[in-house]
């Protein structure tokens, strides 16, 4: 259970479903409900897949290309720690890949839910390193089931939030999200520096011992 909360919040934080609704609200404004429950469910559906790929297939990649997994995680906690500064400049839709011309264009396509919903605005390079490095110290059976388990979760959490986006708008407020982006921001940005840290950590280990 310790397990599941902690894949759960780390994701979540990361990810930031709730830093999507606005991006959500104004891609979506002509839309009908309907049309705006199937846009969230695929968005789910697209990161569900993207998120479980990472966890699976990352490993054979970071074997490819040499690639230690202190590195990954230095690496990874540099994008999740930008990511949280981002969260709290109210600067993480710029960083994301959304500007003006991204959404005008967004808003002509027929479909948005893989891009720019699902990627870059909610599986980025932050959750793909973290769930890659996730695998490489919880890899057991046990470990995997709770693990996919998380993933399941979240994206039921973001097909909830993102269907519900209106609804949230509407109730907190451009204000009320600006609040809650920046204090997911600041949690971000410890698991960034907790990542970077254990990796230095299990450099200077391995190296003296």
């Amino acid at each position: 259970m310790d397990l599941f909360i902690y894949l759960f919040a780390a994701l979540f934080s990361v990810l930031n479903p709730i830093g999507t609704v606005p991006i959500f609200v104004g891609l979506t404004q002509s839309d009908t409900k309907k049309e705006r429950s199937r846009i969230s469910l695929w968005t789910a559906i697209n990161v569900f897949i993207i998120l479980i790929v990472s966890f699976f297939v990352g490993q054979y990649v970071l074997s490819f290309f040499g690639i230690s997994i202190e590195a990954l995680r230095i690496a990874g906690g540099i994008i999740i720690v930008g990511s949280g500064f981002s969260l709290l400049s109210g600067q993480f839709s710029k960083k994301r890949g959304i500007n003006k011309k991204t959404e005008t264009e967004a808003q002509l396509r027929n479909d948005i839910a893989l891009t720019p919903l699902a990627i870059p605005m909610l599986a980025g390079p932050g959750s793909i390193s973290l769930l890659i490095a996730f695998y490489q110290e919880h890899h057991t059976t046990n470990e995997i089931m709770i693990s996919c388990l998380a993933i399941f979760a979240i994206a039921i959490a973001i097909f909830a939030i993102l269907r519900s986006a209106h609804y949230l708008s509407k109730i907190l407020g451009a204000s009320g999200i600006v609040a809650i982006s920046r204090i997911i921001g600041f949690i971000v940005i410890a698991i960034g520096i907790q990542y970077i840290v254990s990796a230095i950590i299990a450099i200077i280990k391995g190296n003296l011992l």
